[in-house]
């Protein structure tokens, strides 16, 4: 493993650590009941040996071949050639395998219940960073990455710390404790293991190697298929009436495919991994055997301590196993934890002063010469907008004019590069994120609903409101009488896995769910578009009429939709070309009047097509 490798490693152990610590106490106290289980059945061989030899030798047992027993054999507990001193024996044996299946099973129970609370933490701070991040860092994952993160990468790391690592150290233990237990039998034992083990540590470190290279494949293989996946699942109308099922059948088994070959290396890397380590363990088995014989026709040990040698001389090389199937296993665990750091770590471009206090319940929001940079591109430029409290301002101009993006910049989803965007004279950066937002009531251009109920979507941000203000805030948003004709009304479960609504519907439930809001500045981003002209002229009326005092800033590509503003702005390549009120930019006669009247003939032409004379 290269230094760098193994010093990421090392940082991610300590990252895990800081979500880990808390459950230290327990995970002590838990591996603590493990040693004891563990050094209770290792001296479960130690009793095997005496009962064989006690049969073999009709009873007749050596008092001082007893060992950590020897206790049993002092006549105490019955004396040699006796059933007395036979069930003893056994009494011993029986307590100690129920000392450690209780032992162990309390310790299987505190680990879980660990592993379940640390699973918890790290999904839900995992989420938490999710909602921190702004939307360009976040564009910086795809779906599957961003869904491999949130689940698959916080369950493999909880493994790590509440599984892998308490069972390398019950593997150790172990094993010391077997080299102890085998050096009281015959130090010639010993022989064995310590010859065999340069080959073992050579063949792990060159398994760890492979296997982290092909756990690293495993996890880009996953990720892949979990974005194809998540990509029909939101697209499958589209792919439907595309009729392009074969197609998208067809990339779905590649990259199906491209996942099993990934594991079957995996597999293969396994099945060499577990074929060279039983060659050794079956190696050390028969030498263990030869030695013991040896010992016995010498007269220097029983027949009993021989199965008690082989038994741990084979526990001794099992734990070796172990040993390298957890640090094997833990590759793909520490490539999960390394690539949950990572994320956790990411640095949200939108920085903000979350213990800043300031408010403002009536904004009054001003753009000085803002110019937006976007991957090398000027998005806006030199931008200068006063929208005093209360007023009405429409922004209209080509797709890639700069609308949106003017939009999200009040509300810091992207920060300008250069300028000054204030708040009743206070620059916006001196807010904290959640009280500048709390100042808009924003409908964006692409709907997004919740699979829940219309009313819960609706009453989205006052999950606590009055039911009758759900009500209103539909009825102004021109959506409850679509919704009272749903077999449930409020209670008709809609969103992505939900009853399929059309496209006007969802964008009135989105505008009704800022209605309810009801923040000072209600931001309208072309969320009118799939309504016919005569709701979309009730919807905005309703704004006039209901929230006359708040602030409206509306984008649109149906000019329409803009002329009862105090304000309107036509946007051309991120500038303002033309600005006024609508009878200002009719009579101006540039790029606004001319589009204008080039829809208002389009929408002529639609109802004499609709409605033949």
């Amino acid at each position: 493993m290269r230094g760098g490798e193994r010093a990421e490693i090392m940082e991610t152990l300590k990252f895990g650590y800081r979500y880990f610590k808390k459950n230290m106490p327990m995970a002590v106290l838990a591996e603590a009941l493990s040693f004891l289980g563990i050094y209770a059945e290792l001296l479960l061989p130690l009793l095997s040996g005496i009962l064989i030899d006690f049969v073999i030798r009709k009873g007749e047992v050596q008092e001082d071949s007893g060992g950590f027993f020897h206790f049993l054999l002092t006549g105490r507990f019955g004396e040699p050639r006796t059933m007395q001193l036979f069930f003893a024996i056994a009494a011993a044996f029986g307590i100690l395998m129920l000392l450690r299946i209780v032992l162990i099973y309390i310790r299987d129970l505190m680990q879980e219940w660990i592993g379940l609370k640390l699973e918890t933490d790290l999904r839900y701070m995992t989420y938490e960073k999710l909602m921190e991040l702004d939307s360009a860092t976040i564009a910086e994952y795809n779906s599957g990455e961003l869904l491999q993160i949130l689940n698959s990468d916080t369950i493999m790391f909880k493994e790590l710390f509440c599984h892998r690592i308490p069972y390398v150290g019950d593997a150790v233990f172990m094993l010391v404790m077997t080299l102890v237990l085998i050096a009281g039998i015959d130090i010639s034992f010993l022989i064995i293991p310590l010859l065999l083990m340069p080959f073992l540590v050579k063949s792990v470190i060159s398994f760890k190697r492979r296997a982290r290279e092909n756990f690293r494949e495993i996890r880009q293989k996953s990720s892949e298929m979990n974005l194809t996946v998540q990509e029909n699942t939101a697209a499958v109308r589209i792919v439907r009436s595309f009729h392009n099922e074969e197609l998208e059948k067809e990339k779905f088994n590649r990259v199906n495919t491209n996942f099993l070959d990934a594991r079957m290396k995996q597999i293969l890397l396994s099945s060499k991994f577990d074929l060279t380590f039983n060659a050794i363990r079956q190696i050390a088995y028969i030498s263990t055997i030869v030695i013991g014989a040896i010992l016995v026709m010498q007269g220097r040990l029983t027949v009993g301590y021989i199965l008690s040698s082989s038994t741990y001389v084979m526990r001794f090389m099992n734990n070796i196993t172990s040993v390298n199937n957890h640090v094997f296993n833990m590759q793909q665990q520490t490539i999960a934890g390394v690539a949950l750091k990572r994320f956790m770590e990411k640095e949200s471009k939108v920085p903000e002063d979350k213990d800043a206090m300031l408010r403002c319940d009536t904004p009054d929001i001003e753009m000085k010469d803002v110019s937006l940079e976007m991957d090398g591109q000027e998005i806006l430029k030199h931008i200068n907008i006063s929208i005093p409290y209360g007023k009405k301002l429409g922004i209209v101009g080509e797709t890639g004019s700069g609308k949106s993006v003017l939009l999200k910049a009040l509300v810091r989803v992207s920060d300008i590069t250069s300028g000054q965007i204030t708040i009743s004279g206070h620059d916006i950066k001196e807010f904290s994120l959640d009280n500048l937002r709390k100042m808009y009531s924003y409908v964006f251009q692409e709907v997004f609903l919740f699979s829940n109920t219309i009313e819960s979507n609706i009453a989205f941000s006052r999950a606590d409101i009055d039911e009758r203000m759900v009500t209103r805030a539909a009825t102004d948003a021109e959506a409850a009488r679509f919704i009272d004709a749903l077999p449930e009304r409020y209670k008709t479960i809609v969103g992505e896995r939900g009853l399929g609504i059309s496209g006007g519907q969802k964008q009135r439930i989105s505008i009704a769910r800022a209605f309810l809001k009801n923040a000072p500045v209600f931001v309208l981003d072309d969320s009118t578009s799939a309504l016919d002209v005569n709701t979309e002229h009730v919807v905005l009326k309703n704004i006039y009429e209901h929230f006359a005092e708040k602030t409206l800033i509306i984008t649109a590509h149906r000019f329409s939709s803009v002329v009862d503003c105090d304000e309107i702005l036509y946007m051309k390549d991120g500038v303002i070309a033309e600005r006024g009120t609508f009878r200002e930019l009719m009579e101006l006669g540039g790029s606004f009047a001319h589009i204008y009247r080039v829809q208002q003939e389009q929408q002529a032409d639609e109802v004499r097509l609709d409605h033949p004379s």
